[in-house]
């Protein structure tokens, strides 16, 4: 946060947009009246978040958590001009479907479900093993032209997967949204103990997902940003589990005048791949705690400190 109170926003590269590198994510806000919703997006806006990101599978399904957030939330016409709507396509109960069928319909549902004209960004969420790139080309001309989708990317996906589905989509894939927090940080800390046999952490799991990213400007969004795994619950606070991580962050929320998230999102906005970090929290402090950290200048020694103290090697 600057002197001011607002955030900085940036464009990230492909785009014409103007966003801020945190996104609240409202996966969770089916439980919330309406009332609760709009002081979370309100208390968001206010911190200077202007990215707001959903999918059609959030909540009850489907479009849950959409049609809760568009009976909740209203924009008049310059208020929707400043903000950035995302949502995400392709997870149906028990398959995964990238047909052109099914991104136009839902497409058209998260629309009706938030009282919305055009959306900002759509993703691909997680990839479809039965994919054609041919399919995905025509849904994406479609919503293209129709104005109804202005910027495409993925979630999830590999770089040969992104490639596959540049053969035929002529879009900039200008997003891939991926899971990343201190303590998972595989697209990271692979890259640093390459070439160490014998070490777990030198595996390559995601195909080089953060090199191929940057090479190719796609903005990478870090969701999950305070789990320890695969929603296995929250580093911070867990001394059993993360004790010397959590002196760490103690200790340089303290030095940066911060909070313990703020620390927690700083690690990642530090990056020099811009990255933009996701929040799943209904949690209006949570929200200002992690916008203040945004733009906090950790140092090079203070980001390898939280690096090793979660666990990862420096060879």
């Amino acid at each position: 946060m600057r002197e001011d109170g607002s955030m900085k926003l940036y464009t990230p590269p492909q785009t014409n947009l103007n966003a801020s590198n945190i996104i609240l994510g409202l996966m969770r806000i089916a439980e919330l009246d309406n009332e609760e919703i709009r002081t979370l997006v309100g208390t968001a806006r206010d911190a200077g978040i202007n990215f707001f990101d959903h999918a059609d599978v959030y909540g009850p399904p489907p479009h849950g958590c959409e049609t809760r957030f568009g009976e909740a939330v209203t924009f008049s016409p310059a208020e929707r001009e400043a903000v950035i709507i995302q949502t995400k396509v392709g997870i149906r109960p028990g398959s995964f479907d990238f047909s052109k069928e099914h991104i136009l319909e839902s497409v058209d549902g998260s629309l009706r479900a938030m009282n919305l004209d055009y959306i900002d960004v759509l993703l691909l969420h997680r990839p479809d093993a039965l994919v054609e790139p041919d399919d995905v080309a025509a849904a994406f001309d479609t919503l293209e032209s129709s104005g109804k989708v202005r910027n495409f990317g993925v979630s999830n996906h590999t770089p040969g997967q992104v490639e596959l589905l540049k053969r035929s989509v002529t879009q900039p894939l200008a997003f891939n949204q991926v899971q990343l927090s201190i303590t998972h940080a595989p697209l990271i800390a692979a890259g640093v103990a390459s070439n160490m046999a014998g070490l777990d952490q030198s595996i390559d799991r995601d195909n080089g997902i953060l090199d191929y990213s940057r090479l190719h400007d796609i903005t990478l969004q870090a969701w999950s940003p305070f789990q320890k795994g695969f929603f296995d619950g929250v580093f911070l606070g867990d001394r059993k589990a993360f004790g010397p991580l959590n002196d760490v962050i103690d200790e340089l929320a303290t030095s940066y005048g911060v909070t313990p998230t703020g620390i927690a999102v700083a690690w990642i906005t530090r990056h020099p791949a811009n990255m933009q970090v996701v929040l799943g929290t209904t949690k209006p402090a949570r929200v200002r705690e992690s916008a203040a950290g945004s733009e906090v200048p950790l140092s090079r020694a203070d980001w390898y400190r939280l690096f090793t103290a979660a666990g990862h090697v420096l060879p």
